[in-house]
């Protein structure tokens, strides 16, 4: 600070600053030039009262648990407040400052990508929260939200395991996406930047998200040439029926194309109102305007959930699917894009294996399957991708370029 002072005060003592006003005297001597800056732990300096002044206390802040930094100013962050329960490199477990009874998982890996270590973290969590607080909230103090899975480390467990190291860890991601929407306990996510991905389907599947304006939320899975693996595809499917059967009408697949075109696309959403237009979001979660809010808003809809006696949802049984006609349909219009030169051979491809999915495998029209099912449907399709060589082709492209490959 003093330095930059002297660089200006010199621009102006030699006519190349666009005033000609000095800086004032207490820049260069008294308490500011004492502590060489504006900024210190006590707050900013104030000329009329020469001395340093804590930022306002106003009532809004109070819904700021972690505010805003300013230069030279020390405080605890997301990273290092309340308490630590645990704490590892994939994830940190802790309770917020005055909310002794809500746990928080915040994840530590970069970008933070979901690898196996993040996914029994999860489970645990989420056992740990049944066990002695009241709510879960999924919650990090940094953007993004989650990239979803690591496909680092997946790429290499499947070329030192092969298909039946990466069965397992989808069959394990699938359980986690489980866990979390069949918690004992409220789960909520607090959803800023991007969700995509694996990271997309972690907040699905939780009772609640709050999320800030600016989320960008999508199932991209395409992109590297697969699918999603953990529940996202069998929770459209599972949405799609049962408004089906809610609105009585048969036709299933009337109700699902919304849900495909976005996972066949890898459509993100430009915003939070967006990711309730594409049904990432749901109409009842909430959306704020201020990042720093995020938290305690989230952490509010947590406790609320837990005192109004929340209980998890039943596993559906009776899940009606579009079976072969939905597939067949689906197909007929990705001939027509992929003749039209809109899509590659490949992409063609995978929007079969999506609509495959989604409509629930090769069974009749209208036929009733469970969640489980679906998982299996969804599980055995991504492991089959992994073994095109299309598909590594497209994942390798993307780690090396960070861009996705069109084969």
């Amino acid at each position: 600070m003093a330095k930059v002072a002297k660089w200006v005060q010199q621009d102006i003592d030699q006519g190349h600053a666009l005033c000609r006003a000095p800086l004032p005297d207490w820049v260069f001597k008294g308490p500011v030039a004492e502590n060489g800056g504006v900024y210190c732990p006590a707050g900013a300096f104030s000329p009329a009262s020469n001395a340093f002044v804590p930022r306002a206390d106003l009532p809004v802040y109070a819904r700021q648990i972690f505010r805003a930094k300013v230069l030279g100013e020390t405080q605890f962050t997301g990273h290092n407040a309340g308490t630590t329960v645990s704490e590892s490199d994939a994830v940190r477990l802790w309770t917020p400052p005055g909310f002794d009874d809500v746990l928080v998982l915040s994840f530590n890996t970069k970008m933070h990508a979901i690898s196996p270590q993040v996914l029994a973290a999860t489970q645990q969590a989420v056992q740990l929260a049944e066990q002695n607080y009241q709510a879960l909230v999924l919650w990090s103090p940094d953007e993004p939200f989650s990239v979803g899975a690591d496909l680092k480390s997946m790429l290499a467990l499947y070329q030192a395991q092969g298909s039946s190291a990466i069965e397992s860890m989808i069959a394990e991601f699938q359980q986690t996406t489980r866990t979390l929407k069949y918690a004992q306990v409220p789960v909520v996510a607090a959803v800023s930047g991007m969700a995509l991905g694996g990271g997309c389907e972690f907040a699905m599947h939780c009772a609640a998200r709050v999320a800030t304006l600016e989320t960008y939320m999508g199932l991209v899975e395409v992109g590297v040439g697969l699918i999603p693996g953990g529940g996202g595809l069998k929770e459209i499917a599972v949405r799609a029926g049962m408004a089906a059967l809610n609105a009585g009408s048969s036709d299933v697949l009337a109700f699902l194309k919304d849900g495909f075109t976005h996972a066949a696309t890898a459509r993100v959403s430009t915003s939070a109102h967006e990711a309730q237009a594409l049904g990432y979001l749901l109409p009842t979660d909430s959306i704020v305007f201020n990042p720093h809010e995020l938290l305690f808003v989230a952490l509010g809809k947590a406790r609320q959930l837990a005192q109004a006696a929340h209980r998890p949802p039943l596993p559906v049984q009776g899940i009606p699917v579009a079976g072969t006609t939905g597939i067949a349909t689906i197909q007929a219009q990705l001939v027509n894009m992929r003749d039209g030169g809109f899509i590659s051979a490949y992409d063609y491809h995978l929007g079969c294996v999506i609509a495959r999915v989604l409509c629930g495998g090769e069974v009749e029209t209208g036929s009733l399957v469970d969640e489980n099912w679906l998982l299996t449907q969804e599980r055995t399709e991504f492991v089959k991708l992994l073994d095109n060589p299309q598909t590594r082709e497209r994942i390798e492209g993307m780690l090396q370029t960070g861009k996705a490959v069109r084969n």
